[in-house]
């Protein structure tokens, strides 16, 4: 799913998590803290791993240990990052765009 460069994430979350099924955990980062969202994983059965931003007046718990984990994520980002049509964005259409990626991603994992 690609979204504008100007939409912040958790406005994402619920078409995402819609399309990705049922999940038990999940792990993102401080730009998914949101009530909402945890409220509706909660509803949905599963467990939010995602820290609490800095400007929360309670602080939220969460599995640190399972979070640690969240780096393979970030590695799996970097590494598409580093092809350059990926990280500048050339292609105007998002058809176009999301083609590129999928050549990125089965040059930089499968090959």
């Amino acid at each position: 799913m690609l979204t504008a460069g100007n939409v912040s994430d958790v406005k994402a979350a619920p078409a995402l998590l819609e399309r990705a099924g049922r999940v038990r955990y999940l792990l993102a980062d401080k730009g998914y803290d949101a009530d909402r969202l945890r409220r509706s994983l909660r509803d949905a059965g599963a467990t939010p791993v995602i820290p609490g931003r800095r400007n929360r007046k309670r602080p939220i718990r969460y599995d640190q240990q399972r979070y640690r984990a969240r780096h393979l994520i970030e590695n799996a980002f970097c590494r598409l990052k580093d092809f350059r049509r990926v990280a500048t964005r050339y292609d105007k259409l998002a058809v176009n765009f999301l083609s590129t990626v999928a050549l990125a991603v089965a040059v930089a994992f499968w090959l």
